[in-house]
């Protein structure tokens, strides 16, 4: 499963993890990916989207026929 969201294109993080000793080892932090169906009425069709759980809170604010308006203007297939 990719770590990206379709709505925002938010992916994965990197870093280091740094120990007592100061040691550094790659880390990275994961997006909170959720994969949801949303009713799209204009085309009578359900659509799974895979979002963060920030991109679900901008679909319940501007509507899932706006957010899939946007997903297809970033060239990403739905």
């Amino acid at each position: 499963m990719s770590a990206h969201c379709q709505l925002t294109g938010t992916g994965p993080v990197f870093g280091n993890n740094i120990s007592h000793s100061h040691r550094r080892t790659r880390r990275r932090w994961n997006p909170n990916i959720q994969h949801r169906r949303f009713w799209l009425p204009s085309e009578d069709r359900f659509v799974r989207l895979t979002l963060s759980t920030r991109a679900i809170k901008t679909v319940d604010k501007i509507g899932v026929e706006a957010a899939v308006a946007r997903i297809r203007a970033r060239g990403e297939k739905v």
